[in-house]
């Protein structure tokens, strides 16, 4: 029972983690240094997560 709640959890933090990159190339685009850290830092945390979710 456990695996297909893994799968969805993985498949969730991966469009997270996609969108987040998006918004991090959007962010240098536009030159918001400040904001493009905190969206890095983010990113990695949800890297992290979807590693543990697989």
């Amino acid at each position: 029972m456990n695996a297909p709640v893994r799968q969805t959890q993985a498949e969730v933090l991966s469009r997270l983690y996609s969108m987040k990159l998006a918004q991090i190339e959007q962010a240098t685009r536009q030159g918001s240094s400040l904001h493009s850290r905190v969206l890095e830092a983010e990113a990695e945390a949800i890297f992290k997560a979807l590693k543990l979710a697989e």
